[in-house]
């Protein structure tokens, strides 16, 4: 007599919600912020993420290779400080978007982390891994969000063909990070809409 076969049951839908791992992620950056706003840098260390995020230390190792990493993650995945559109709007320029990303830039090293950090590292010494890891995570990542959108605009025909991108680039985002680092003005959205429409006022194209 031939053995029965179970049937394989029906699989239910997945259940909804960001997965687990994501979810994993979002704990560590929002212990990191806390621990940053509690006790300042020395507060962040890798076994203090793990134990406020309730998760493994391998866990946080597994997202990031260091605090400073983390430090700058949280930095940048931090909730809005002010009352910012997040999203491009389908119809806005390029150039509309660069302004946007430079608000949201600016909202955000306004918060009481972003500031946190930006004193840090304008007390570091530049080789210092908080450093690096600032240069890589928020100034050439917002810098390269920046490239895009520039060409986007040369591409759509709002700015000339012929301008140096590298440089209008160096222009707009050492405007920023230079006040942003000595302190000596604040960096706030008026700050923000001149300093776009001065640098990108001279590279349009004549309409």
């Amino acid at each position: 007599m031939a053995a029965s076969v179970k049937p394989i049951p029906a699989q239910g839908p997945r259940p909804r919600g960001r997965p687990r791992n994501a979810e994993g992620r979002a704990a560590i950056l929002r212990a990191a912020r806390e621990l940053m706003d509690e006790a300042g840098p020395a507060g962040l260390t890798m076994e203090a993420v793990a134990a406020r995020a309730g998760v493994g230390k391998p866990t946080v190792y597994r997202w990031f290779e260091n605090r400073h990493a983390v430090a700058m993650a949280a930095l940048i995945d931090a909730p809005p400080a002010g009352d910012l559109p997040r999203r491009r709007k389908r119809d806005a320029s390029a150039v509309a978007a660069l302004e946007l990303q430079l608000l949201t830039l600016a909202d955000t090293l306004a918060s009481r982390h972003g500031r946190n950090v930006t004193a840090m590292i304008a007390a570091a010494d530049p080789d210092t891994e908080m450093a690096k890891a600032f240069r890589h995570h928020v100034v050439l990542a917002r810098r390269s969000e920046g490239r895009t959108l520039l060409q986007s605009a040369i591409d759509g025909g709002e700015l000339r063909a012929d301008i140096e991108v590298d440089i209008a680039l160096d222009q707009i985002y050492g405007a920023l990070f230079f006040r942003l680092l000595l302190g000596h003005a604040p960096v706030d959205a008026a700050f923000i809409r001149k300093l776009v429409a001065q640098a990108v006022g001279g590279l349009q194209t004549e309409r």
